[in-house]
C-alpha cells in the first residue's frame, strides 16, 4: 500500500492534498472555511483512482473547517480527520503533525521483557480529564516503577466523557482531553521519563453516533457481524480501501505521535476471510517502522479465544501479534480472592489448582470443555514465552463491566489486596496495572458515556437494565448517561491521606523492584509454580531463578492463599536458616500502614492472604530494614 492516502497532507512544495475516499459518489466538494466569518469556499474534488478524490490547495493555518459534499447530499465531516475541535457532528479542522517539536530523538522505547503497564482513562485519572493534567501525575508512576503508560481509546467519540470504544473518527486525539498535539507532547514527556506509552485502539466497529463514513463507501460487512453490529468490512467488494485505512491509521500513532505500542480491542470480534488476515498486515506494518525507525514498537492483542494462532508467526498459520492479552490468570485470582461464580467465573469454580496450571502452562482453558461456552476451549501455550503475554487482577473491562463498576478496593481486604498483587507482580508475564489499583482504589469505575442522540440513549439505558437482569442484579444500577456517574469514576489519591493505601503502594513499589532484578525471566525453565502441602494446609509456591553470565540465583515465594494460618516452622515449608533470607514480607508494618520497627527474625507462620519473597541470604547482606513477627489482623 502507498501511505498518506487518506485526509489532507501537507505536499513537498507547501501545498495541501486532499485526499478522500467516496468510491460510490458522483460528484464531492471540499468546503473550505479559511475565514469564520465568510461563507466557506467549494471546491470541485477530482476522481482518481480506486474510489479517491483529491484536490491539491494552497496551505491553510491550523485549525481551518473543512468538510465534504458528496452529490447533493449535507456537507460532513471527514472520515479520516485529525481534529474535531466541536465534536464528531461538527466540521472537521486542518492539523498538520509536522508542526510540533520532538525532544526524544534518543528515545528507543522498551523491550518486551522490561514492560510494567499501567492501563489508565484520561478522562477519571484527574478531575481535569485531560492530557495535560495527567502529565502532572507522572513522577508519581514512575517513582513505584511503572514504565509503560496504556491509554484507553483517544479517538474521537461522541461527547464529553466515555471510555472511547465508540470512537467515530479513527485518526482524530477526543477534543475533550486536549486534542492531537497535545497528545504528542504528552508522549514526548514520557519518554523524556524514559516512559513508553501503548495506545489502545478499535479496528472491529466504529462508534454509533457521529459516524459518517458509511455514507462515503461501504465500510461494513454484507455478511459478518460483531456484539456492537456489522463487522467492519476486511474482505468484501471495495475492502482493499478500509483495510489501507486501517493499516495507515496504525501507521499514524506510531509515526506521528511516537506511540510504542498498540493494544488492539477484541480482536476476535475483527472478522476476515481474505488470504491475509488484517492483523498479520497490521503488524507486519508496524514491524516494518519499527525496523526503519530502529524502535522497539508492541502490537498486543486483547482475544477471549486462548488461541494462540494470535501469536504465532504466519508461516505455522498465525498472524504473528507481539503480546496478546490472557484472562484466565485474572479469572483465577478474582473468583479465588472473591468467591465470585456468576457468568463466566462459573469455569472457576477450582481456582487454587486452575491458577497453578496458568501460572505454568499459560492458559486454563486450553481445549478442555467450558461450562460456561458450553464447548471445548482454547489451545495449549505452554511452548511459548510466559512474556508475550499480559496479565492483570483488575482492568477497565474486569471492572467496568460489573454492575456497579466496584473495585478490589471494596472487594477485598487490605491483606487480601496485597496478596493479589504479589501473585500478579512475581509472575513471568508481562503485568498490567489498572489505575488506582496500587493504592487500593476505592471509586468505582463504571460504565458511562455522554450520548446525545435520544434513541440512542434510551437504547443504552434500557439495554443495561436487560444485561444485568440476565444475570440475577436486583440493586439500582449506575445510570451510565448521568454526568455524576462519570464523576464516581474519578481517583482519589487515597494513598496521600490513608496509611494503608500508602502501604499498598509501596509494596507494589517494592515488587516492582524485585521484577528490575530478576533477568531473562521469559522462558519457562526460570520459573514453576506449585502446591506444596504443610503441616497445616498446602501454600502456592512460585520458584524462580536469576541469571547473569557467571552464575543463577534461585528464590522462591510463599503464598498462603486462604484464611487460615500455615504453619512454616517444621516441613516443606520451613525457612533454611542461615542460608536462606526473607527479603519481602506482605504484612511488615512499612506495608500495613504502620511506623514501628521490630527486630528482625525468621517467621515462623504465614498469615491468612499473606506472602513471603525469599532470597539466598548472601545476596541481601545489604539490607537494614526489619521484618515484622507480628501477624496482620
Amino acid at each position: 500500500m502507498s501511505l498518506n492516502q487518506f485526509g489532507p497532507i501537507p505536499t513537498e512544495d507547501g501545498r495541501i492534498r486532499w485526499n478522500l475516499w467516496a468510491p460510490r459518489a458522483r460528484s464531492v466538494h471540499l468546503h473550505l472555511a479559511k475565514d469564520p466569518s465568510s461563507q466557506p469556499e467549494s471546491l470541485a474534488m477530482i476522481r482518481a483512482e480506486n474510489g479517491f478524490w483529491e484536490r491539491v490547495t494552497e496551505t491553510c493555518p491550523i485549525g481551518t473547517r473543512y468538510g465534504y459534499r458528496l452529490d447533493d447530499g449535507p456537507v460532513r465531516p471527514d472520515p479520516a480527520s485529525r481534529w474535531q475541535p466541536e465534536g464528531v457532528h461538527a466540521l472537521s479542522a486542518y492539523w498538520a503533525s509536522d508542526q510540533f517539536r520532538w525532544f526524544d530523538t534518543r528515545w528507543s522505547g522498551l523491550r518486551a521483557s522490561e514492560l510494567v503497564i499501567y492501563e489508565l482513562h484520561l478522562g477519571a485519572f484527574t478531575p481535569e480529564g485531560t492530557l495535560a493534567a495527567a502529565l502532572d501525575h507522572l513522577d508519581e508512576l514512575k517513582e513505584i516503577g511503572i514504565n509503560t503508560i496504556e491509554l484507553m481509546p483517544v479517538a474521537q467519540f461522541p461527547g464529553n466523557h466515555g471510555w472511547g470504544y465508540d470512537g467515530a473518527y479513527w485518526y482524530s486525539v477526543q477534543n475533550s482531553y486536549g486534542g492531537p498535539t497535545m497528545l504528542q507532547e504528552f508522549v514526548d514527556v514520557c519518554h523524556g521519563r524514559d516512559m513508553a506509552v501503548v495506545l489502545d485502539v478499535v479496528y472491529n466497529h466504529f462508534g454509533p453516533e457521529g459516524n459518517y463514513f458509511g455514507e462515503f463507501g461501504p465500510i461494513e460487512s454484507a455478511t459478518h457481524t460483531t456484539p456492537w453490529g456489522r463487522a467492519i468490512n476486511f474482505d468484501g467488494p471495495d475492502s482493499q480501501a478500509i483495510r489501507d485505512f486501517v493499516i495507515e491509521n496504525a501507521l499514524y500513532w506510531v509515526r506521528e505521535f511516537h506511540i510504542d505500542g498498540l493494544r488492539l480491542d477484541a480482536v476476535h470480534a475483527i472478522v476476515d476471510d481474505s488470504q491475509n488476515h488484517i492483523l498479520s498486515d497490521i503488524q507486519r506494518a508496524v514491524s516494518a517502522e519499527a525496523e526503519r525507525s530502529q524502535r522497539h514498537i508492541h502490537v498486543i492483542a486483547e482475544s477471549n479465544l486462548n488461541n494462540v494462532r494470535v501469536l504465532l508467526p504466519p508461516e505455522r498459520g498465525g498472524y504473528g501479534i507481539d503480546m496478546q492479552w490472557n484472562d484466565d490468570f485474572h479469572h483465577c485470582v478474582h473468583t479465588l480472592l472473591t468467591g465470585e461464580r456468576n457468568g463466566y467465573y462459573v469455569d472457576f469454580d477450582s481456582p487454587e489448582e486452575q491458577l497453578e496450571k496458568c501460572l505454568n502452562k499459560i492458559f486454563v482453558y486450553d481445549g478442555i470443555e467450558s461450562r460456561f461456552l458450553e464447548r471445548v476451549h482454547g489451545a495449549h501455550a505452554e511452548d511459548l514465552p510466559h512474556g508475550r503475554f499480559i496479565v492483570s487482577v483488575q482492568t477497565h473491562d474486569q471492572v467496568g463491566n460489573r454492575a456497579i463498576g466496584d473495585r478490589f478496593g471494596t472487594l477485598l481486604t487490605w491483606s487480601q489486596q496485597r496478596l493479589a498483587a504479589g501473585l500478579l507482580l512475581l509472575t513471568p508475564f508481562t503485568p498490567m496495572l489498572f489505575m488506582g489499583e496500587e493504592y487500593g482504589e476505592r471509586n468505582p469505575f463504571p460504565f458511562f458515556c455522554d450520548y446525545g442522540d435520544p434513541g440512542l440513549r434510551r437504547a443504552v439505558h434500557e439495554g443495561r437494565l436487560q444485561e444485568f437482569a440476565s444475570f440475577g442484579w436486583e440493586g439500582t444500577l449506575p445510570d451510565a448517561l448521568d454526568a455524576k456517574t462519570f464523576a464516581s469514576a474519578q481517583l482519589s489519591r487515597a494513598w496521600h491521606t490513608d496509611p494503608a493505601a500508602a502501604g499498598l503502594r509501596y509494596l507494589y513499589q517494592e515488587l516492582i523492584a524485585f521484577r528490575k532484578r530478576w533477568k531473562h525471566r521469559t522462558t519457562r525453565d526460570d520459573f514453576h509454580a506449585e502446591h506444596v502441602t504443610g503441616t497445616d494446609g498446602t501454600v502456592l509456591v512460585y520458584r524462580g531463578r536469576f541469571k547473569d553470565d557467571v552464575a543463577e540465583t534461585p528464590w522462591h515465594a510463599l503464598f498462603n492463599c486462604s484464611g487460615e494460618v500455615r504453619d512454616l516452622s517444621v516441613g516443606p515449608l520451613a525457612i533454611d536458616s542461615p542460608r536462606q533470607c526473607v527479603s519481602l514480607r506482605s504484612d511488615e508494618p512499612r506495608f500495613l500502614g504502620k511506623t514501628e520497627n521490630p527486630a528482625q527474625t525468621i517467621p515462623t507462620q504465614l498469615a491468612p492472604y499473606s506472602f513471603l519473597l525469599i532470597e539466598p541470604a548472601r545476596d541481601h547482606s545489604h539490607r537494614d530494614t526489619s521484618i515484622s513477627m507480628e501477624l496482620a489482623q
